[in-house]
């Protein structure tokens, strides 16, 4: 299966906040993106292809009840938290924090966790404490896995090494699918492999090579889970990464990085086009 995936962080922030949302007001800015994707997206009806869009809290119930009959379209979450409420249990006592169970309630059905954004809030915040293990974030992130799977959400788990840690990027990466995905039925997560080291303005992006070197070991270690490029989809790479076979796809967040910067829903559509060819 292929997987497009499309992580709009807080990309609903309107401009004058200092965000790059100028395509809709913020209380319509999550049904305006499905509805004006969905459409065009039934057109690859009948291929191996999945479309997820994980979506700010706030956005999720107007997208997923913009969702219309047999829309190719799948409203994520970013990330849960890492209890949730039980028959018999916690009923619900978690102030500021989202469940797998009001996700899934809402109409999610897939979460993306781990994204080197919430790994690096987590560390921050557990280096306050005086926590240095590598392996806390890792643990924590487990525990968010477990209670996705377990509500019935599938999970795109994000892993990746930062320029400090490229030269044993092996250990890392192992370290974080080992701890990360422990105890978790893997046939329910898909891997997005985000080079740190080379995301944001004047990095050099992996090459071809690099790419399916990474996806290999990713594939040997996890008994072959699905792996995507989590490094940014975009127009000028989107037919190098269709052509990497270890790849299955990949994960979208800016459409526009020049100019009117932003998420626009038309290029959304390019993006997808060209990796697909048609």
């Amino acid at each position: 299966m292929k997987h497009i995936f499309l992580n709009l962080k807080r990309f609903d922030i309107p401009k004058e906040y200092g965000g790059v949302n100028s395509i809709a007001p913020i209380g319509e800015w999550g049904s305006f993106i499905v509805s004006n994707t969905q459409e065009q997206l039934k057109k690859y009806a009948g291929e191996d292809v999945e479309f997820a869009m994980y979506f700010p809290e706030a956005h999720l119930i107007p997208a997923a009840g913009a969702l219309c009959e047999d829309s190719p379209v799948k409203v994520g979450c970013q990330s849960v938290y890492r209890d949730d409420t039980a028959v018999g249990g916690n009923f619900g006592a978690f102030t500021t924090n989202r469940t797998a169970n009001a996700a899934k309630a809402i109409g999610c059905t897939t979460t993306i966790i781990g994204h080197c954004e919430e790994r690096k809030d987590k560390a921050g915040i557990l280096a306050e404490a005086g926590v240095t293990d590598t392996k806390a974030v890792n643990r924590l992130l487990n525990q968010e896995i477990k209670k996705a799977v377990s509500s019935g959400l599938s999970v795109l788990y994000c892993i990746g090494e930062s320029s400090e840690e490229q030269e044993r990027w092996k250990e890392v990466l192992k370290e974080q699918i080992a701890v990360g995905l422990e105890g978790v039925d893997k046939s329910l997560v898909t891997i997005a492999y985000e080079p740190i080291w080379a995301i944001g303005p004047g990095k050099i992006p992996p090459d071809k090579d690099y790419i399916t070197m990474i996806g290999t070991y990713i594939k040997e270690i996890t008994d072959g889970c699905d792996v995507v490029y989590g490094g940014g989809l975009k127009v000028d790479n989107a037919e190098m990464l269709a052509s990497v076979p270890v790849m299955d796809g990949g994960l979208i967040a800016l459409t526009r990085f020049q100019g009117e910067i932003g998420f626009y829903p038309e290029e959304y559509l390019e993006i997808i086009k060209t990796y697909m060819g048609h």
